[in-house]
């Protein structure tokens, strides 16, 4: 378009296959963010990076029942800042969270996160805790990558970073289950928050 701009502007021809090329490029943009739900919350997203942070350093040396409250207050904590920070991104862009990219990526997020819930009360009866870090890191993975399907492509990038660390956490000794979390649910939600708030508005 700025070529034809300015070709117009000098008085030049402009050729019709670059005008074309010109306005399928910006076709093609205008579609891809129609159809992909962008509120996602970088700044959000750092903010639950530090909560998860300070939630690791709590469990540091702690016994393995107090770190699984203490991070799973983390996650109720966590899903709380998530929702407030997607309602105040999608009000300043100006996004409505009822159209179908949002209903698809929030359909797609919710199933490997449903499961994870399921087998932490599973796990938790037959007091498998160790088995737990990995297992969040790699369901929340899979909910990132599945939601991240219908949002800006940095997002599933994220989600396949989690699944590995899960993925690792569970062929390491189970004491360092901590620090893998405190590096995923820490430091790639700072990280990528980081990314996504300069790249795709907050």
């Amino acid at each position: 378009m700025a070529f034809a701009q300015r070709a117009s502007i000098l008085g030049e021809p402009v050729p019709i296959d670059r005008r074309a090329a010109d306005n399928l490029r910006f076709i093609r943009d205008t579609m891809e963010r129609a159809g992909s739900f962008t509120a996602v919350p970088g700044w959000g997203g750092v903010v639950i990076g530090v909560t998860a942070l300070l939630a690791g350093a709590l469990s540091v040396g702690s016994a393995a029942q107090r770190q699984f409250f203490i991070w799973l207050w983390e996650a109720v904590l966590a899903l709380v800042i998530a929702i407030t920070a997607v309602k105040l991104k999608s009000k300043r862009l100006d996004l409505s969270l009822q159209s179908r990219a949002a209903q698809r990526a929030l359909l797609s997020f919710m199933p490997p996160l449903l499961a994870g819930a399921v087998l932490t009360v599973v796990l938790y009866r037959v007091d498998a805790l160790n088995v737990l870090p990995g297992l969040w890191l790699m369901l929340y993975g899979a909910s990132v990558v599945t939601g991240g399907a219908f949002s800006v492509r940095i997002v599933p990038v994220m989600g396949l970073c989690f699944m590995f660390l899960g993925a690792v956490s569970l062929a390491v000794p189970s004491g360092w289950g901590n620090w893998f979390l405190m590096a995923g649910f820490g430091g790639l939600h700072v990280g990528f928050g980081i990314a996504i708030a300069r790249r795709h508005g907050g």
